[in-house]
């Protein structure tokens, strides 16, 4: 795995923040693009599947569309890409992102997997607590929250508008080297007050939590039982996925490693604009999608289309994506 020190020494150019302080805003993933017309959210918005003992719930927020344009995938041609979504049957003009957080039941514990926008987002986006009530739970049932990083995207849904915690039970628990880079006021000053985005929105996420609801941990460790953090750095400078293991069987989060799948799965070379490191996350994704085919585990994206967990298989220079039937 990518250590954070690769990333720091990759650095981060002021583009790479505005782009990223882009995606925080949650106006800007909301919009829709009028001449696409608006995307459809998944309905049903959750489905479950059994791994082991334990279950996993995948709960759709959502969906937004955004055009297509040659910033979207950084190193690579603009009809290299849109023929790749034509060869898949997908439109080739704009690209729909899902959002799909995931919550494991284990032994007694609910655990959820990044947030979604809460009611921070746009029309077509924060659908996860009446998904989360479709599935027949509470937002006061959740007792863990994990967050992979800090895009808005991941964090807003911890937060309703008018400030109040939708997860009033949980503890929350962020990877250390992501909350120190989000969290670093020298870092956020250094740059020009429109490039701020990303900081600005962990900072109202997170820099009033209650010091005993927010708990930072090392990548690596196990984070509750049966549930491993593991270091994905490039992404952000402290992406982070989590593996889940009970009875013999192995569900993987992804976070953001991969974005569209039919993209950057098929491609793993590929760089999504929203990378931060994008060799760092070249060879993470790699390394990642190699171990998850070799150990035939499940695996969830948080931008995979709904239902948003399935198997990885080998394909020409990357990996497929085949959603759960």
């Amino acid at each position: 795995m990518m250590q954070r020190r690769h990333f720091l020494a990759a650095g981060l150019s002021a583009g790479a923040v505005s782009s990223l302080s882009w995606l925080a805003a949650s106006g800007a993933w909301a919009q829709n693009a009028p001449s696409f017309g608006t995307p459809t959210p998944a309905s049903p918005g959750f489905r479950r599947i059994k791994v082991g003992d334990a279950e996993v719930i995948a709960l759709n927020d959502g969906v937004a569309r955004r055009p297509l344009g040659e910033e979207f995938v950084k190193n690579a041609p603009l009809a290299e890409v849109r023929a790749l979504l034509a060869s898949q049957g997908l439109p080739t003009d704009y690209i729909d992102i899902p959002f799909s957080a995931f919550l494991v039941v284990n032994g007694g514990r609910r655990i959820l997997m990044d947030t979604g926008f809460a009611d921070n987002g746009g029309a077509t986006t924060g659908r996860l607590l009446a998904n989360l009530a479709a599935a027949g739970l509470k937002p006061e049932d959740i007792d863990t929250v994990l967050i992979t990083h800090y895009h808005g995207d991941h964090i807003q849904g911890l937060r309703r508008r008018d400030g109040s915690l939708v997860y009033p039970n949980a503890k929350v628990m962020v990877p250390e080297p992501e909350h120190a880079f989000w969290m670093d006021d020298a870092r956020m000053n250094a740059l020009p007050e429109n490039q701020r985005g990303g900081f600005m929105v962990a900072r109202r996420v997170f820099a009033q939590m209650p010091a005993d609801r927010l708990v930072r941990f090392t990548p690596g460790s196990e984070v509750a039982p049966g549930v491993r953090s593991v270091a994905a750095f490039g992404h952000t400078p402290g992406h982070t996925l989590f593996e889940l293991q009970s009875a013999g069987q192995t569900f993987v989060y992804i976070g953001d490693l991969t974005n569209v799948p039919a993209l950057f799965a098929r491609n793993p070379d590929w760089a999504v604009t929203f990378d931060m490191d994008a060799e760092a996350s070249r060879q993470v994704r790699r390394a990642t999608f190699q171990r998850i085919v070799q150990t035939n585990a499940m695996v969830g994206g948080f931008h995979f289309p709904f239902p948003a967990f399935g198997r990885a298989v080998a394909q020409g220079n990357g990996y497929a994506f085949q959603p759960v039937a």
